[in-house]
């Protein structure tokens, strides 16, 4: 049903819907386990807490439990409705603005730390609470403030700042312009990869999602990662076309998921720099500038090309030729 309303009824309705498809490979690259505490801080209507959800209980798995803040509350009443009506017992989701107030905090009022942290926040939102950050008492914009009309980093640095030291991971839904936009974006990415926190970069098709046509991309990041590098998919070229709306299917997001977790180099497709390529691009995160897509156009044979505009030149003129002789008979010359 709400997938239904969100085909129909605009952007409205694609804050708070991200995509089925969409929803299952995110979930897919947290790899949620058993006894995990897991949150979407712009959780919607719930739909990616319930996939992660899903996904432990299909694997015979349970104790987990899933946290959310939604800052419309209609959209809020309908989370909650939604996860009672799939029988989503253990969750807290709470009414309120993440950036500016943020909800899930612990006993001695210290932000809650979870396993998984799952979003897909609203693009470069504008206004989204500068002078909050600017005295923000929980520390999460130390490594710099996003610009006041971009929200994205404001809702990136959120999670990072509420994933637990050792088992924590995020996957996180951003606009291209997140990965390459340079001033105050531009030293956020910086330190973000030079504490070695992001894991992947993976692009996506166009018009996956509500509202937008634009390409969007997922960043996953780790508190805990074996080595530096950072795995670069370009998938954005797999998809099934659809007059308004384009979706993954199973094969697209199964060769997504195992090329991520494999990171090995594939084709046209992944790429897995070290964090001195990064660097040397200037922590630009632009996938072009590591997954070469570039498809070579077949030598052209200009001798033989000529030859066939010489022919072409020939049987013209003979056509010509045959042309005046039919007016002549009509005497129409």
């Amino acid at each position: 049903m709400i997938s239904r309303f969100a085909a129909t009824a605009g952007k409205k309705a694609g804050e708070f819907y991200t995509p089925a498809e969409v929803s299952d490979l995110m979930a897919r690259l947290a790899d949620p386990q058993p006894g995990d505490h897991i949150c979407d801080p712009t959780c919607g209507s719930a739909s990616l807490l319930m996939k992660c959800g899903r996904l432990i209980r299909n694997q015979g798995g349970k104790g987990y439990a899933l946290y959310g803040q939604e800052a419309i509350g209609s959209t809020w009443a309908l989370a909650k409705m939604n996860l009672f009506l799939h029988g989503e017992e253990n969750h807290q989701v709470e009414w309120g603005d993440t950036i500016r107030n943020p909800k899930l905090r612990t006993k001695d009022d210290a932000l809650r730390h979870f396993d998984i942290v799952v979003a897909n926040p609203p693009f470069s939102l504008d206004k989204w609470g500068t002078e909050a950050a600017e005295t923000d008492k929980f520390a999460r914009f130390r490594r710099g403030i996003p610009p006041k009309t971009k929200g994205d980093y404001a809702f990136i640095l959120h999670m990072i700042e509420t994933l637990k030291p050792k088992s924590g991971r995020a996957v996180v839904v951003v606009p291209h312009g997140v990965l390459f936009r340079g001033s105050s974006e531009g030293k956020i990415r910086q330190k973000l990869i030079e504490e070695n926190l992001l894991d992947a970069v993976i692009g996506l098709p166009e018009k996956l999602f509500f509202g937008t046509g634009i390409p969007a991309a997922l960043m996953v990041f780790r508190k805990h990662k074996p080595d530096d590098s950072v795995m670069f998919i370009d998938a954005s070229r797999e998809f099934i076309s659809g007059t308004n709306q384009n979706a993954l299917d199973a094969t697209h997001i199964d060769k997504i998921v195992q090329t991520y977790a494999a990171r090995d180099n594939v084709d046209k497709y992944a790429y897995g720099a070290t964090r001195a390529e990064v660097e040397e691009n200037d922590f630009n995160l632009n996938i072009p500038r590591y997954v070469d897509t570039f498809e070579e156009e077949e030598e052209i044979d200009l001798m033989a090309v000529r030859a066939e505009r010489v022919k072409l030149k020939d049987d013209l003129a003979e056509l010509e030729t045959r042309m005046e002789s039919y007016l002549q008979e009509l005497g129409l010359t």
